[in-house]
């Protein structure tokens, strides 16, 4: 399938971060998620506008989708994600007087980010949905517990991802076995946006000086995070 959009020269600074040892992972201090996560209105802020982006980049795939099976299982990703973006409005508008001035700060990023995974072919629009969408709902799960207020639980549980497999798995793997020589393609890829994703994500994160905060403070963050990208990447035969 052709290219639907050219190709975006790598940022400086992006590339995907490197993984301590597991004995300086032990030896990480544990992150208070209190210190770090923002307030719950711009935590909905980002979180619906992210899912709303992958429901609209879902809904293209659905549209290049080469048989109306591959359309039914697309659609249905596309619709939890949709869900999950209308929950969380849902949220905006009963705690908000003004759910547009939460909302508007984040819509340049979430296009911004939805370009980068409808960048390539069809197939890797799938695996940058597959690897970003499971990180991030992971991510922004566990930040929640760090929200202010009682309904940090409520909020974990709309935003986690679905527990069994992802049913875009079958697709790429039957893309991959179609055309083993894509295997290497995808796995690129999928480094790739790793460092996009976590990019993503430490934009969340807030100190007092509003400023990113250093890669020795968040790791602890993003260890179990990383392992579960790469399981995701293992279950595809792709290397991570």
């Amino acid at each position: 399938m052709a290219f639907w959009f050219g190709r975006r020269r790598r940022r400086p600074g992006t590339d995907t971060p490197r993984l301590r040892s597991r004995e300086e992972a032990v030896q990480a201090t544990r992150v208070d998620l209190h210190e770090l996560a923002p307030s719950t209105a711009d935590y909905l802020g980002q979180v619906s506008q992210l899912q709303l982006g992958f429901f609209m980049t879902l809904s293209l795939a659905v549209e290049h989708a080469p048989s109306d099976a591959d359309r039914e299982v697309l659609a249905e990703a596309a619709a939890t994600a949709l869900r999950k973006h209308q929950a969380l409005l849902a949220w905006i508008r009963r705690t908000s007087d003004d759910p547009g001035a939460v909302l508007e700060p984040y819509a340049n990023a979430r296009d911004e980010f939805q370009t980068i995974l409808r960048s390539g072919t069809w197939e890797e629009l799938l695996l940058g949905v597959f690897v970003t969408r499971g990180f991030l709902d992971e991510f922004f799960a566990q930040l929640a517990r760090g929200l202010d207020g009682g309904d940090a639980r409520d909020l974990e549980a709309i935003v986690a991802p679905a527990s069994g497999e992802d049913p875009i798995v079958g697709i790429l793997r039957r893309v991959i076995a179609a055309d083993p020589e894509r295997a290497s393609t995808l796995a690129m890829w999928g480094r790739r946006l790793l460092g996009d994703t976590m990019l993503v994500a430490r934009s969340s994160l807030v100190t007092e000086s509003k400023a990113l905060p250093d890669d020795a403070r968040v790791e602890p963050i993003y260890t179990e995070l990383i392992a579960n990208h790469t399981r995701r990447m293992d279950a595809l035969g792709l290397t991570a």
